[in-house]
């Protein structure tokens, strides 16, 4: 039986009060979003047996199919649906987009779950309230006088209000107290400290329960969002936090600064850092487990600042070094390249790109797989990024003196196979890598260059001379970090610049089918239009005609050139092309990348 057409409806005034399963059935097939036999299939199912569920969850469960498309109806277009059909705004509750301490203010705890409301934003004039039963209006006009604002109702997922009430309301309360414990007071080593007549002088401890429970919320918090990096920055009257996700940083809460030293404290204590050293810098790092039970390391850093201790934690996805060369984002050109030279017996592969560029991902998840039975792979690192029991790992210890130079020179009296070190600095650190690999042995390291070929000169800054360059080195990766698109809500780009594609592409005799797409933003990515990101690599492998060139015209022109003859595809180029297979944007690999020259 064909369904009916898709009606525009408006609000019925003649529905008041809670919603029931049954009338959002019938008002669903009224407005042609499912069909009569659906209508009939969903009815004979949700009368089988009574649920407590709400009306939107219960539906959902038994996954209608839109009449338009045979796609299965879940939660968020069923609630998208009911705010048309109500005639009211859709509102996805985006945590890292809600002030937590205003919104806990303006309605109490209690008072939400009683009438399963959220507040979700908070201004001089007006308060938006999350509620998944449109035609419950009582408590409008109550919280409109105790809040001296209007209200405007938004609809939101039934599963989000109450996840989101919890989450929030605790919050708030475990902030409350640990602010009641500190008698508010900052205890800040500020440069602008001020003396309040009359006060306690109490700092918070660090083992309260508030803070505490802060400090698990910010983990599970930082986990569930795909952070990679928390910052905790202290301000002149508040603490800020603020998640790094996907290479953008986002404000998450603000806290009075008593709170925020707190949490500071409580987290280099779990870190078995010096909590009373605030003068200088300190690392440390934690081991915890997400919400699935998995491993997940943490890198703390502190700064002294002018208001008091910053704190850096970087978290280290624990699948990095499970990733294979596609899922690091390699192509198929470069992957089979750079397998062929980490077999190698002997010599040195450099990785180079700026700080951030995922440089540490790449070398970790290439000497896991590296790292059998039957090698004996080493490392010297400042600080060792992730703690991997595949290798043999140390940190450098400066204020010992055992740095690089030093760390190297120890790991060679190891019988190592593989060495990694972490960066080369210093005209002794290269010179020890050099030794390293012409006595036998494979060598890993970083650099910090623009660009692949431009880590040739760099070693010849450093002294390093032409003749011993081409005695070891085997090649250099650079490489970048860029955002990849949502694959739910991307479109393709009619607009997209084919000139400009061209012009990065041809002239390499790359041909194929262009596929651009372009960011549009939807739920899966907070509007944001991207979701995750991948690397983008320049492989340049060192060819006898490359060794020429270093001997005879070093020149940073000449050795690219040669590079690009020895199949070298630069990064930009290696950006257009994911361009062209819809996986990024113009725009991201033209800001992320060197211009080709």
């Amino acid at each position: 039986m064909p369904h009916r057409a898709q009606v525009s409806t408006s609000p019925k005034p003649e529905f008041h009060g809670p919603l029931d399963w049954h009338s959002l059935v019938q008002w669903l097939n009224e407005d042609g979003v499912i069909s009569d036999d659906e209508a009939q299939r969903t009815i004979a199912r949700c009368s089988q047996a009574e649920s407590r569920q709400h009306p939107l969850v219960r539906l959902a469960s038994v996954a209608m199919k839109r009449a338009a498309d045979d796609k299965v109806l879940d939660i968020e277009m069923l609630t998208q649906w009911l705010a048309t059909h109500a005639g009211l705004d859709y509102f996805r509750i985006d945590p890292l987009k809600v002030d937590v301490g205003k919104v806990a203010d303006a309605v109490s705890a209690v008072y939400a779950e009683r009438h399963r409301i959220l507040p979700v934003q908070v201004t001089l004039t007006e308060l938006v309230i999350a509620s998944a039963e449109p035609y419950v209006t009582d408590w409008v006009q109550e919280v409109e006088r105790q809040s001296k604002r209007r209200v405007r109702r938004v609809v939101s997922s039934p599963l989000d209000i109450v996840r989101y009430t919890a989450e929030f309301f605790s919050l708030a309360k475990s902030v409350r107290q640990a602010m009641k414990a500190g008698a508010g007071n900052n205890n800040t080593a500020s440069f602008e400290q001020l003396v309040e007549l009359g006060k306690a002088n109490k700092a918070l401890d660090a083992n309260d329960q508030g803070v505490v429970r802060v400090v698990d919320w910010l983990w599970q918090y930082a986990f569930d969002q795909r952070a990679s990096d928390i910052h905790l920055e202290p301000r002149r009257e508040q603490g800020a936090i603020r998640f790094r996700i996907d290479g953008i940083l986002h404000r998450v809460y603000q806290m009075p600064m008593g709170v925020h030293n707190a949490i500071t404290a409580r987290i280099k204590l779990l870190g078995r850092m010096d909590v009373i050293e605030k003068r200088r810098p300190l690392d440390g790092r934690i081991k915890t487990r997400n919400q699935q039970g998995e491993e997940v390391e943490m890198r703390i850093s502190t700064l002294p600042t002018a208001f008091g201790e910053k704190m850096v934690m970087r978290i280290f996805d624990p699948d990095t070094t499970l990733k294979d060369l596609d899922g690091l984002g390699f192509s198929l050109h470069d992957a089979q390249r750079w397998e062929t030279l980490v077999k190698r017996p002997h010599g040195i592969i450099l990785v180079t790109g700026p700080t951030g560029s995922g440089k540490t991902t790449t070398l970790y998840s290439t000497l896991k797989r590296l790292a059998t039975e039957e090698v004996n792979v080493s490392t010297v690192e400042d600080p060792i990024e992730m703690i991997e029991t595949a290798f043999n790992q140390t940190q450098v210890q400066p204020q010992l003196d055992f740095g690089f130079t030093e760390g190297l020179r120890a790991l060679m009296r190891q019988d190592p196979d593989i060495i990694m070190v972490g960066e080369i600095r210093d005209a002794q650190t290269a010179d020890m890598a050099v030794q390293a690999a012409l006595t036998g042995h494979l060598v890993f390291s970083t650099l910090h260059t623009n660009d692949a070929p431009a880590a040739i000169n760099r070693l010849m800054e450093l002294g390093v001379p032409s003749y011993l360059i081409n005695a070891t080195m085997l090649g250099v990766l650079a490489q970048r970090l860029v955002r990849t698109l949502c694959k739910a809500c991307r479109l393709p780009d009619e607009e997209a610049s084919r000139d400009t594609l061209d012009e990065l592409v041809k002239p390499w005799k790359i041909n194929g089918d262009y596929r651009p797409y372009r960011a549009v933003g939807c739920i899966d990515c907070r509007m944001t239009g991207f979701k995750g990101r991948m690397g983008l690599y320049e492989l340049l492998t060192i060819s006898e005609a490359f060794k020429e060139k270093v001997t005879q015209q070093p020149s940073i022109d000449a050795l690219r050139r040669q590079a690009v003859v020895d199949g070298m595809r630069p990064l930009r180029l290696a950006g257009a092309l994911r361009v062209a297979e819809g996986v990024t944007t113009l725009d991201e690999v033209l800001s992320a990348t060197p211009p080709l020259s």
